[in-house]
């Protein structure tokens, strides 16, 4: 069950796929959702506009994942989740974020790939604490890796040193 923990940019890293932190309208945003679209070109905007709106501005609810072509990014794919803005804790945020995992490795067997890159998904604006953040996520992939039985390679991508080193202790908890 290899998860690595690095500090870099994920719109660089060559892998089958990298996930996006989203918004639920897909139509990017800000941070990495920003990020991604930026070096991914317009195309991605257009892929994205093209999913159909389950609800009015809505193309992903909170914990479900979206798969598309990375377009100009080195891996060709991308698959947009959204994680749950933190209200404290106590409003179901650690299923979600877990889910926003679960399913990014779902769509990820869907499509018969191997090699995926993860956010900080909700670490930014939307408030998630890192540290909780980083034992859901790694909890999360740790059993969904775990049931599958695969040779799935995961590498959580942070942008910081800082966010690396929260992440790599609940990794070595």
């Amino acid at each position: 069950m290899p998860i690595q923990i690095i500090h870099a940019d994920i719109t660089r890293l060559t892998v089958d796929a990298i996930v996006n932190a989203a918004n639920p309208g897909l139509l990017g945003g800000g941070g990495v959702d920003g990020a991604i679209h930026r070096a991914a070109g317009p195309a991605l905007l257009q892929a994205c506009r093209a999913l159909p709106e389950i609800a009015p501005g809505v193309r992903c609810p909170t914990g479900e994942a979206r798969i598309t072509p990375g377009f100009a990014l080195p891996a060709p794919w991308v698959i947009h989740t959204v994680g749950p803005v933190w209200r404290g804790g106590d409003d179901g945020e650690a299923e979600l974020l877990a889910r926003c995992h679960r399913n990014a490795l779902r769509l990820l067997r869907g499509q018969q790939l191997r090699t995926i890159a993860f956010p900080a998904i909700s670490c930014g604006v939307y408030g998630y604490p890192a540290a909780q953040a980083a034992a859901v996520a790694v909890g999360a992939l740790r059993d969904a890796m775990a049931a599958a039985d695969d040779d799935l390679e995961v590498t959580l991508c942070c942008f910081s040193d800082a966010m690396r080193a929260v992440f790599q202790r609940a990794l070595s908890a």
